[in-house]
């Protein structure tokens, strides 16, 4: 497969660009004549340093409103397409992309427009250039890449083909097996963008929302079945407009889309291994079969806070590494690592965010094929001296700089606990019984990045995107999660620092673990062995139990109930839910207890408003006068 990315995609100078570009793994590149003309270097300049890369350049794009003209328009876009020529001859692009007309002056009609390509196929072939249609979603006569084929098929010239677009195609909603009529040979690049479900003007929904394929919610995988089936063998080129990756970092967002690729294809080789051709592939998605550890770092003095809130959630030590300063707190299948040691990772994630989660190990089929998909799909692994006798635990990088584990069942990684920290008994709990989800609180411009990463390594779906109203503005929530729940993680991207989850990034300098949420088998219990522990909820104002008796019409012994234990409620067609929260510990970060009754498969974002605003109170005293 080759791998290739449009300029436009990605932002900096074209240098920057070029240099992420190659950096990121891509063989080739569009150069978007806008990102050219903004350069102060030749032509010439630019094919070397292309060259210099090792990349190539795939296309030049776009080259306008040149079909169906009437005269003298039509002479002066052939002089347009010529000029356009001796540029991409000095930059050495053998490719130009022509997308369909939006001129008022353009006339419709196949035959014609299939005329104007085939002259143009034959100055492209005097110069050993080629050009490609691309019907734009939004062209005037011709919005349908079945049109764009028919003009192509007309035009009958060896030096004319078509381009294929994903967004163009799905944003219309045109059947993509209606690709796999096309010969391969005909098809002289594609181009791949996604996006998010959106009812909006399509170049308004085009200019601003695309984003990377399996980071939005377009079929691009069955796209891209259907172009593989043609027996294209060109190079899969991404062209993507996003405000988001216009401001973003430019190294970041070409390894995102590089990542993309390589996950989009290892779909559609899964789908139809018999139209792929072979190639390097990876070991499958990986499924997860739990959250097996979250891991703190501390120093000592805040670690003791620490001991004692997991002791008042009803936590037990149950033991002590043996060569490191590293203690495992546990509670149903629950454990919690308190790492208070001086060096290596742990110590430099405490430096740099305070008291944090900064680890979390995960349960899955095989530990050594999970990190070698992470690896290919370029996440950074991680590893750190390991003393003898002790085990070394495959991992990567995380959100944030953090490390995620990777732990199995068919190796000593099993047996973890006991090789490395013995056992201690443990004292009398709370009723927590595992990890119902984990919180992870990023800038929103990082979201997709994390989405996309947890997408191509593991078995997970995400959920809508969801707006949670903080008193101080918008927080975007997507939740990620495994079949059956196994691992749910709820990614909330923070848009302004004003906000709870905005203050948290800029309190723990960057994107961290902000909550994690235990499952209590009954929470009215937890809250009562809570309150004897000396553990106070945080305090939910009586509003919100005097509109949820309104809203719901629970009992009066129920409302009660939730009223005295702080705990919020939830209810949807198929269960119930109920959230308790301990007070912010450290710079923002706090537990949640849950229950979910029934089917219940939702998070009570309904309740996060009320959450937040209590979380709020708590941090800052109201400085209203008192009646």
């Amino acid at each position: 497969m080759r791998t290739s990315i449009a300029t436009v995609s990605i932002s900096g100078d074209l240098r920057e660009k070029l240099e992420a570009i190659a950096a990121a793994g891509f063989d080739g590149v569009e150069i978007f004549e806008n990102d050219f003309l903004a350069y102060d270097r030749s032509p010439a300049d630019v094919r070397r340093m292309v060259a210099d890369l090792g990349l190539e350049i795939t296309l030049f794009q776009p080259f306008r409103d040149f079909e169906g003209l009437p005269e003298p328009q039509r002479r002066q876009a052939f002089d347009r397409a010529e000029r356009k020529f001796d540029l991409m001859a000095e930059l050495g692009a053998p490719l130009m992309l022509v997308c369909s007309s939006v001129a008022p002056a353009a006339l419709g009609g196949i035959d014609r427009a299939a005329a104007d390509f085939r002259e143009l196929g034959e100055r492209a072939a005097r110069r050993g250039l080629r050009v490609g249609y691309e019907a734009l979603a939004w062209g005037r006569h011709v919005n349908d890449h079945r049109d764009a084929w028919e003009v192509v098929r007309r035009a009958d010239h060896p030096n004319v083909g078509i381009i294929l677009d994903s967004f163009h195609s799905l944003s219309r909603r045109i059947d993509s097996n209606t690709i796999r009529s096309i010969p391969g040979d005909k098809i002289f690049i594609v181009q791949l963008a996604d996006a998010p479900a959106l009812d909006m003007d399509l170049l308004y929904w085009s200019r601003h929302f695309r984003n990377m394929p399996g980071e939005g919610d377009l079929p691009v995988v069955e796209f891209a079945r259907a172009v593989a089936a043609t027996g294209y063998s060109g190079p899969l080129s991404l062209e993507i407009f996003n405000d988001q990756f216009r401001s973003g970092s430019p190294r970041t967002i070409a390894l995102d889309g590089h990542r993309s690729l390589i996950f989009l294809m290892d779909q559609v080789r899964e789908a139809e291994p018999e139209v792929v051709p072979s190639g390097v592939t990876l070991p499958p998605r990986v499924p997860v079969k739990g959250v097996s550890f979250v891991e703190f770092t501390a120093d000592e003095i805040e670690a003791d806070t620490l001991r004692t809130m997991l002791g008042q959630l009803g936590f037990s030590r149950t033991g002590t590494h043996k060569s490191k300063s590293v203690e495992r707190f546990s509670q149903g299948s629950i454990n919690i690592v308190v790492n208070t040691e001086r060096e290596g990772l742990a110590h430099a994630a405490y430096l740099t965010h305070g008291t944090s989660a900064y680890a979390m190990g995960l349960l899955v089929e095989d530990a050594d094929a999970t990190l070698a998909r992470a690896k290919a799909l370029h996440a950074q692994p991680f590893a750190q001296r390991v003393a003898p006798g002790e085990l070394s635990i495959p991992a990567i990088r995380g959100v944030g700089g953090g490390v995620i584990y990777f732990l199995d069942e068919r190796t000593d990684l099993a047996r973890v606990w006991d090789i490395e920290f013995g056992s201690e008994p443990p004292g009398a709990d709370a009723g927590l019984v595992g990890f119902d989800h984990i919180a992870q609180t990023m800038n929103y411009e990082e979201m997709l990045t994390w989405i996309l990463f947890y997408r191509s390594i593991f078995v997970v779906d995400k959920g809508p995107m969801v707006d949670v109203i903080d008193p101080s503005g918008l927080v975007r929530s997507q939740v990620i999660e495994s079949p059956g729940g196994a691992m749910r993680l709820t990614l909330n991207g923070a848009e302004s620092h004003r906000t709870l989850a905005g203050r948290f990034i800029a309190e723990t300098f960057g994107s961290s673990v902000q909550h994690i949420a235990f499952a209590s088998s009954d929470i009215f219990t937890t809250a009562v062995f809570l309150r004897k522990s000396g553990l106070a909820p945080l305090e939910i104002s009586q509003n919100y139990y005097d509109d949820l008796q309104a809203r719901l019409g629970l009992d009066g012994a129920m409302l009660k109930r939730l009223a005295d234990n702080h705990i919020l409620y939830d209810r949807d067609a198929n269960g119930e839910f109920f959230q308790l929260y301990t007070p912010n510990f450290g710079e923002g970060f706090f537990f949640e207890i849950v229950e979910r009754r029934g089917g219940y498969a939702g998070y009570g974002a309904v309740n996060a408003p009320f959450r937040i605003a209590a979380q709020k109170r708590a941090i800052a005293p109201s400085s209203m006068p008192k009646r």
